[in-house]
């Protein structure tokens, strides 16, 4: 079982809301009952979006997260002083820009092919989805293949994404080598 199971939280307006303060209220307490290792703002819908990323990137630090990322924005994430960006399985061709700014970089991958690319663009790290059943994300690819692509692709960390929503998910993905495993549910 991997102990070191680093624990990625990711946001979304439907769970954190977009009034500015009652989403700081909400992430914070989050952040109290909840391991997180890494965070990342992602919010596809609010008109707000930046004030937002600044309100999550301030209460983050507040809460010493380690890598503080914005979603598919790294302009963004380098002018609001967080660590990273997680860009989206459509942006591979940004990925050098990203680490231009010295942003630590982790982009989605649902193939293996993806993360290929994502290794040989010198990403820091990618999400592999959907592991278990998530709405509108298309057939799982379960436990057995995220063993395989973290064996073949073991120069880059692989977190488990998609469907992640209890311990028992966590667990299942602890038995892998798995660098750790991203998600929105599990931290509600």
């Amino acid at each position: 079982m991997n102990n070191n199971l680093l624990q990625y939280l990711i946001t979304d307006p439907k769970y954190y809301s977009n009034d500015k303060d009652l989403f700081k209220k909400n992430l914070e307490k989050v952040l109290k009952n909840k391991k997180v290792d890494m965070a990342c703002f992602r919010d596809k819908e609010s008109k707000n979006f930046n004030t937002l990323a600044e309100v999550f990137v301030q209460t983050c630090k507040e809460f010493n997260i380690k890598e503080i990322l914005i979603n598919s924005n790294y302009s963004l994430a380098h002018a609001l002083g967080a660590t990273g960006v997680h860009l989206t399985s459509k942006q591979f061709d940004e990925i050098k820009e990203a680490k231009k700014l010295n942003l630590y970089t982790i982009i989605s991958c649902h193939t293996f092919h993806d993360i290929e690319k994502a290794l040989n663009s010198y990403c820091n790290a990618v999400t592999y989805s959907p592991i278990f059943d998530t709405p509108n994300k298309g057939e799982p690819k379960g436990i057995t293949t995220l063993k395989e692509a973290i064996s073949l692709y073991e120069d880059i960390d692989i977190f488990a994404l998609g469907g992640i929503v209890n311990q028992e998910h966590v667990e299942q993905v602890s038995k892998t080598k798995a660098c750790g495993f991203a998600s929105i549910r599990y931290f509600i």
